[in-house]
């Protein structure tokens, strides 16, 4: 007697693709295993991704052989200060312009410095530059002109490198009086009358 197709159909369907035991075995392994294979890429695609941001960058510059040194004055450039604050004592004494020549402007006015530039006891040199009075020398050192590099902001007031000026040029011919800080400043508290703050030096005829 024939089973009747109908029963053997339905049967068929309703017991599914997992037939014997080994093949439940290896269903309940792969729902365990496959979750884990997906848990660990995930974890390793978010750890890459935090790699320093200069990791890729650096790995180019050792390809095209930039040294590590390069690399690390490369990082020290980016991370450098923008600006910085500086807090003076205004009541320190001020520098004689011998000292502040010597520390900065030594290195092109000195003989034998750097051609185009007027020496030290240089009055040809000097001349001409005398000429154009105090104000547009002090003008000239504290914000460059031509070759020469701006000298304010740095390790000396502006009044210290206008000594340094007058130091300069005096040394070549002229007679510029030392400039000192406006009598005011150095004024005591009590309210004692204090001078006018001098003139800007003039060459005297």
């Amino acid at each position: 007697m024939s089973a009747d197709p109908h029963y053997q159909a339905t049967e068929e369907a309703h017991t599914g693709p997992i037939k014997n035991p080994k093949q439940l075995l290896l269903a309940v392994f792969f729902s365990f295993l496959a979750p884990i294979l997906i848990i660990v890429g995930l974890v390793a695609y978010v750890v890459s991704g935090n790699k320093p941001a200069g990791t890729a960058e650096g790995d180019n510059m050792a390809l095209y052989g930039v040294s590590q040194d390069a690399r690390n004055r490369e990082v020290a450039e980016r991370l450098k200060k923008v600006g910085t604050i500086e807090i003076r004592d205004a009541n320190r004494p001020l520098a004689a312009g011998e000292t502040v020549f010597k520390a900065q402007c030594a290195a092109c006015h000195a003989p034998p410095g750097i051609p185009g530039a007027p020496h030290l006891n240089d009055a040809a040199a000097w001349g001409p530059r005398i000429g154009q009075g105090y104000a547009t020398l002090l003008d000239h050192a504290l914000h460059g002109k031509g070759a020469m590099p701006a000298q304010g902001g740095g390790d000396f007031e502006d009044l210290e490198i206008g000594r340094a000026v007058v130091y300069l040029a005096n040394a070549g011919g002229a007679k510029f009086p030392v400039p000192e800080r406006p009598a005011a400043a150095a004024a005591p508290a009590d309210g004692a009358a204090s001078a006018a703050a001098p003139a800007a030096p003039t060459a005297s005829k």
